[in-house]
């Protein structure tokens, strides 16, 4: 089992749209996909249909107690999720208390190892204790970067994040930076993204913004797979993933039945 953390302190760069439309598109692949959605904004568990989450349906016991294990997941789109609610920013001042918190779900996620193939986790727009949390999970962070001045100048913060995460896992590492809401008709976007191609590796190729694709397939409560299968804006998921594939040592082979 691996464990991908979408990973940016900045919001608005992609993390919940990415965990979840990639998951579903690894969830098509045959893969056994695990979905934790530890923003409080819950956007990703709204997304997949899940209208509201109890307590003791979230991450919550986890985050603040190194004993927890995870609760029963829901199922949606082909996925187990774990969904997030306004209360999880609770548990950051719980966790500010306890030595050692920001490893809790590392450590619950070993009970689950055999039941999945991949873990993602939507980490939530800041560097709080719940952004730790998410990040010490991973095996690697999966940072997606807007095509935007916003995008570069968040940059310095996630890298910078990421050394203080070492302290706690050295291994730990950037997967791949993904380049989203690219617009190509910009000379703005195309400069951005070249300064990306130098200054980032790997790099994705770009994720182009298309919202009449994302925003509807939001809207409607469903992955852009399965809103609009034929699209521009499919195809790139479906690449993405075959990325996800390797990265996280998946194997080609998918499992049927």
């Amino acid at each position: 089992m691996q464990t991908l953390t979408f990973f940016n302190h900045a919001g608005g760069a992609g993390k919940s749209s990415l965990a979840l439309n990639a998951g579903y598109g690894l969830s098509l692949m045959g893969h056994r996909v695990l979905l934790i959605d530890l923003d409080p904004q819950a956007n990703l568990t709204s997304w997949v249909g899940i209208s509201s989450a109890d307590d003791d349906q979230t991450a919550f016991s986890v985050a603040v107690n190194s004993e927890a294990r995870l609760p029963v997941p829901q199922r949606a789109y082909g996925m187990d999720v774990v969904p997030s609610n306004l209360h999880m920013a609770l548990s950051e001042g719980q966790m500010m208390s306890q030595e050692g918190a920001t490893l809790n779900l590392r450590f619950a996620l070993k009970d689950v190892q055999d039941q999945y193939d991949i873990v993602l986790i939507d980490s939530p727009p800041s560097l709080g204790k719940l952004a730790v949390l998410a990040a010490l999970a991973a095996d690697q962070l999966i940072v997606p970067v807007p095509t935007r001045a916003k995008g570069l100048n968040g940059l310095p913060g996630v890298l910078s994040a990421l050394q203080t995460y070492r302290r706690l896992r050295p291994e730990l590492n950037v997967g791949l930076f993904v380049a989203t809401l690219y617009d190509g008709r910009t000379s703005h976007d195309r400069e951005v993204l070249e300064v990306l191609r130098t200054q980032l590796k790997p790099l994705s190729a770009p994720l182009n913004y298309r919202p009449a694709v994302w925003n509807d397939s939001a809207g409607a409560g469903e992955p852009v797979l399965s809103f609009a299968p034929n699209s521009a804006a499919a195809q790139e998921v479906q690449q993405l993933c075959e990325q996800l594939v390797e990265i996280a040592g998946l194997p080609a082979v998918t499992r049927h039945g």
